[in-house]
């Protein structure tokens, strides 16, 4: 595997972006969709490569959350994904440390929302279960997100109340 390169959106050729997708389409099963895709662009992505074929992509966007009265600059982390044929070897790992040191070098606060199989991966390197309620900001004001109560895991950067209400910015799509 080649070293992790770190790029913004605006900086990958359109056939690495193309790539990327189709990465994210396997891995995710074809579950993976326009709106998610749409949700890791705008910021710093990490790719891992072996030879020149992409075998791992992952995605660090700034948002906007307020918990504990404070508006906070998140690092928010999507598409983490490895190609099957190179998982357990340590590439999810690699990613997520380029990733990482974005969000402490940017940001307040780092957060994504885990699926049950990546919980680990994550949690393994110090992501903490935000343990308050979830609530995003919509267009109708704010409302509450109880269903992501359990799968939204964090990266503190600045002392945060992790007990406390956690409120993101709104999207299209899974807001979380």
């Amino acid at each position: 595997m080649s070293p992790i390169s770190l790029l913004h959106t605006w900086q990958l050729p359109g056939a690495v972006r193309a790539a990327a997708r189709e990465l994210l389409d396997e891995a995710f099963d074809g579950e993976f969709s326009d709106e998610d895709w749409a949700h890791a662009l705008g910021g710093v992505h990490a790719l891992a490569r072996d030879g020149d074929e992409l075998i791992g992509h992952g995605a660090v966007v700034q948002r906007l959350m307020t918990a504990g009265g404070r508006v906070l600059r998140v690092g928010y982390v999507e598409g983490v994904a490895v190609r099957a044929s190179h998982r357990r070897r340590g590439v999810g790992g690699a990613l997520m440390a380029s990733l990482e040191e974005v969000v402490r070098g940017a940001h307040d606060l780092g957060a994504l929302s885990a699926s049950e199989e990546a919980r680990e991966l994550y949690e393994g390197r110090g992501w903490l279960p935000w343990r308050g309620r979830t609530f995003a900001l919509t267009p109708d004001g704010v409302r509450r997100t109880e269903e992501e109560d359990e799968g939204v895991l964090v990266l503190p950067v600045e002392p945060v109340d992790l007990s406390g209400d956690l409120t993101c910015d709104w999207r299209d799509g899974d807001v979380w």
